[in-house]
């Protein structure tokens, strides 16, 4: 960070985000002194900052726990992204069209440091096992559509950005060496999509495939789910892979033709 950025960079607003932030599946709700130590500050800036994010709406105190939690109100700062986002908008058609042509779930995430974060959703008519709501994050390591956005950058940005990562070993199939995550992404690029078969969730499965914009780098990707209680990896990268890669790149082209 430069000077000037030092010098325009608010430490208090850093402070309330890291509150929002820190609650969670795991921490619906906290006190002071645990809303401190979630987000990385002191308890006297917890104090303020929670102070003023209740002030404002976002936080408020459980009148007889006294634990705090957020409020519905964050959800506008969400919404307003995805109402902004045209690469959603552009994206929405071509879900849904997937998920008729196909019959399960179809879905939308985008890159968010070492992770892909859920924008968009066309819910299929079958039963899924895991439910992954709007604003989930997951691993690109350990993913479908992690390793197609990694597949479409270029080799060595993509072996920079893994070599970063810490692999977590989430279930038996989850692979946790680089050269052979770093195979899979290569296999990816081969094929044009990526398959991802109980590496994060046991009985999950999905395909996806990267959206790039006019200047051919990534900016998202899309993938169906396909529970292996109903594929076999080889019937779904065979029946489904097809589809995945086309819906692809119908929203790439689109995207291309506004420029995004």
């Amino acid at each position: 960070m430069s000077d000037i950025e030092n010098a325009l960079f608010n430490q208090s607003l850093e402070k309330g985000l890291a509150v929002l932030k820190a609650f969670n599946a795991r921490r619906r709700t906290m006190n002071l002194a645990e809303v401190a130590q979630a987000a990385g500050i002191n308890k006297s800036s917890a104090q303020r900052m929670v102070h003023t994010l209740e002030a404002l709406g976002y936080v408020r105190k459980n009148a007889i726990t006294k634990r705090f939690q957020l409020t519905p109100e964050v959800m506008e700062i969400g919404y307003n992204y995805l109402a902004s986002n045209t690469l959603v908008d552009v994206a929405n058609p071509f879900l849904a069209e997937l998920a008729q042509v196909t019959g399960e779930t179809t879905n939308l995430t985008e890159p968010v440091a070492d992770d892909m974060i859920y924008v968009a959703r066309f819910v299929g008519p079958k039963f899924i096992p895991i439910h992954m709501p709007l604003g989930s994050r997951i691993p690109m390591y350990c993913t479908a559509s992690g390793r197609a956005y990694l597949s479409a950058l270029p080799r060595e940005q993509a072996h920079q950005h893994l070599s970063g990562c810490t692999f977590v070993q989430h279930t038996r199939q989850t692979r946790v060496g680089l050269d052979d995550i770093l195979e899979r992404v290569e296999q990816a690029r081969r094929d044009g999509f990526s398959t991802n078969c109980e590496e994060l969730f046991l009985g999950d499965m999905a395909l996806a495939a990267p959206v790039r914009n006019s200047e051919g780098l990534p900016v998202a990707a899309v993938h169906v789910v396909a529970p292996t209680s109903r594929w076999t990896v080889e019937e779904a990268e065979r029946r489904l892979g097809p589809a995945v890669l086309e819906c692809a790149r119908a929203i790439t082209t689109s995207i291309r033709a506004l420029q995004l």
